[in-house]
């Protein structure tokens, strides 16, 4: 199946998840987890098919900026999908589909030089898993501390808004955050580790920044765990810790690639 067809599919199934969620939202429409699930995976099964002619090519993979980016947005809403089975998570679907779509048109109408990564090496391959894995689970508790600090803000002015009425309760809010935080620092710490058994040096000229701000991240998470637990933090403080750890993470993750690949036009 053509690439474009492929995109128009993708695009066409987020948007009406969207458009459903939406609706939904607003009290117009009633749908089960079973319906948004299904749009999800159809959209989720075009986006793979998709992703795979954009990414591998003659046995590597091209982790391009805008490469990763729509194979981290696959992730994202495969997590998103997953969780939302146990957890009430259908909130965030008005972000994550949009987030999912604008990767995909930025990643066909933009050119970037190639990042191959050959398939057989493993042990790189897996550092870069669970790297990608990390930060997908960090996006969407990023996303969730954005609506946790909203509700909170609001509840405290007595503000009865639609947002409000739709949201779980905020000890719900609160522990789907603190579980999101958690699995997100258990996988980047093992992506830390795989680094580096598997990479040459962390410290090289490419990677120290990507490095640093990775361990500035995990720092801010652990901070922010044990806050949970020996101080109680909660709400508004948990969400700006978790903010501000997802945005380390970003720079991390991002920052260097930006700079070698989308201003120096540099490849490998």
């Amino acid at each position: 199946m053509g690439t474009l067809i492929l995109a128009v599919t993708t695009l066409f199934l987020y948007s009406v998840g969207t458009c459903l969620q939406a609706l939904r939202f607003r009290g117009r429409v009633q749908t089960s987890v079973a319906v948004t699930t299904l749009i999800g995976l159809l959209a989720l099964t075009s986006h793979g098919l998709l992703l795979w002619q954009l990414v591998y090519q003659d046995g590597a993979f091209n982790l391009g900026f805008f490469q990763i980016s729509v194979l981290i947005s696959w992730l994202v809403v495969l997590l998103l999908l997953a969780l939302n089975l146990r957890k009430p998570l259908q909130n965030l679907i008005l972000a994550i589909y949009p987030i999912a779509g604008l990767s995909i048109v930025t990643a066909l109408i933009t050119h970037t030089p190639a990042r191959f990564i050959p398939d057989s090496s493993f042990g790189l391959l897996s550092h870069i898993t669970l790297s990608i894995t990390a930060y997908s689970l960090f996006t969407l508790a990023a996303a969730q501390a954005v609506l946790l600090y909203i509700q909170n803000r609001q509840l405290k002015h007595n503000y009865n808004s639609l947002l409000v009425r739709n949201l779980p309760p905020l000890q719900t809010m609160e522990s789907v955050l603190f579980e999101l935080v958690w699995a997100g620092v258990v996988l980047l710490v093992l992506a830390v580790i795989t680094g580096a058994l598997f990479v040459d040096d962390l410290f090289a000229q490419d990677l120290a920044h990507k490095t640093v701000f990775s361990l500035l991240s995990l720092a801010v998470f652990v901070a922010l765990l044990i806050g949970r637990y020996t101080r109680g933090w909660r709400g508004i403080t948990a969400s700006r810790w978790t903010l501000a750890g997802c945005a380390l993470l970003m720079l991390a993750f991002y920052g260097s690639k930006f700079v070698l690949e989308l201003i120096f036009q540099r490849g490998g």
